[in-house]
């Protein structure tokens, strides 16, 4: 990986490409520090350490530690992910729809603009969530002035990380909107750090619970790093044909199909879902009823229960989504039909296509399984035993994805250059 990133800076390109990045990312963390309007930080930290901190920590954890000081970028760029899940299950819905919104450049347009409306109004109800109700303590001043003000700032800071993320996308390297994501995880390492210190000195912690938690770390990070990087190789044989008075075919191939086709996408969006009924039993406040906290609020054991469940049940959902629209296996089959090619056994067309279906959507469940239990397990963990471990196993997924798609994409770059990097050996 070091020496892909090395390759990486010689080519004065990729070099602008990845400065751009490491800029914008400058960006993102100065935002991080500017706090709202109108609001008491010190207050905002006694919240954060009250009753509700299991929640708010967990919300704090995804926007890069800045609920925590309820800056600009308090809401985190979810709620902008929400309504591209919403307005994609739309497409899938009302097919006339989806087949007008996803033609062309002109189509394109229109479904991000219709995106990024639905994000603005989702964002609206989460802020006004926080100012109204998980905050309410620490706004400074009640005028419904200065709640305006809140209320469109926090919804500018999530709609500037959307700009800033399309931004890095289109000039940077990698995914923009995961980079920030990736960031926002890792930026939070030095206060866990922190904190894991502070528990050892005060005796709350002892050093073999830790070596247990960086054992159990590594494991997960090898698992990931298996999964992302694992596939299956379909053998593929093409027929010869003779085109004038050449022959052309007769060479083997293969299809690789991923375990993790979908890559981090399912974790993101799954994390996306699950902050909505968060919001829900905070626009009630203390006056939430007791059968709503006890469903959906991840503070009671039933709430907690329920909500990895539903988390589990999402991330297969959305591995499943996203393999169908990454590996289309009818059109696959029809374009090897076309070319002459063909799977040893299995005969050529729609019976081809079903097989690559079959073996798709077994590798699919393993990794979305796999994926799920990784991602809800230090939940439950950290619940019954008290044991915090540093990186979430969502947190871990989503770094691991992050860095192995944005080294590919750098890879991908390198090798019209003639370079060679780390996972291609």
């Amino acid at each position: 990986m070091f020496q892909t990133l090395k390759n990486a800076w010689k080519v004065t390109e990729v070099r602008n490409k990845l400065i751009f990045t490491f800029l914008m990312l400058v960006v993102y963390r100065l935002g991080n520090v500017i706090p709202v309007p109108f609001m008491n930080t010190k207050a905002v930290e006694a919240v954060m350490s009250g009753n509700e901190a299991g929640l708010l920590q967990m919300l704090n954890s995804f926007s890069g530690g800045s609920l925590s000081g309820m800056t600009i970028f308090a809401l985190g760029i979810y709620p902008y992910i929400t309504a591209s899940i919403i307005m994609q299950l739309i497409t899938i819905a009302f097919p006339s729809l989806g087949e007008s919104l996803k033609d062309g450049e002109e189509g394109k347009r229109k479904m991000g603009m219709y995106t990024k409306i639905v994000g603005v109004l989702l964002a609206f109800v989460q802020a006004y969530a926080m100012v109204n109700v998980l905050f309410k303590s620490a706004v400074a001043t009640g005028d419904t002035f200065s709640k305006v003000v809140m209320f469109l700032t926090l919804i500018a800071g999530t709609m500037f990380l959307v700009w800033l993320g399309e931004l890095i996308t289109e000039k940077g390297v990698g995914n923009g909107i995961s980079i920030i994501i990736f960031f926002g995880i890792i930026s939070g390492v030095p206060n866990a750090l922190k904190s894991m210190t502070q528990s050892y000195e005060v005796g709350a912690a002892s050093w073999w619970g830790f070596a247990i938690l960086a054992l159990v770390s590594l494991a997960i990070l090898a698992i990931v790093i298996e999964i992302n990087q694992g596939e299956r190789k379909v053998p593929v044989q093409y027929a010869k044909r003779v085109v004038g008075r050449k022959m052309y075919g007769g060479q083997s191939t293969h299809i690789p199909i991923k375990v993790n086709m979908s890559g981090v996408m399912p974790v993101i969006f799954s994390s996306a879902i699950m902050q909505l009924p968060q919001t829900i039993v905070s626009l009630f406040g203390v006056d939430a009823p007791k059968w709503l906290q006890n469903l959906m609020s991840v503070q009671t054991t039933s709430g907690l229960i329920i909500y990895c469940i539903v988390q589990l049940f999402l991330i297969i959902v959305f591995a499943y989504f996203y393999s169908a629209i990454q590996f289309n296996t009818v059109e696959y089959a029809k374009n090897l039909q076309q070319y002459g090619g063909f799977i040893p056994g299995i005969r050529p067309g729609k019976p081809t296509g079903e097989y690559l279906q079959r073996i798709s959507g077994k590798l699919t469940l393993i990794g979305a399984l796999i994926l799920a239990i990784i991602a809800t397990a230090p939940i439950l963990i950290n619940h019954f035993t008290g044991i915090q471990m540093l990186f979430a196993g969502t947190s871990l997924i989503i770094v691991v994805g992050v860095v192995l798609e944005t080294i590919k994409q750098i890879e991908s770059m390198l090798t019209m250059r003639h370079y060679k990097g780390f996972l291609n050996k």
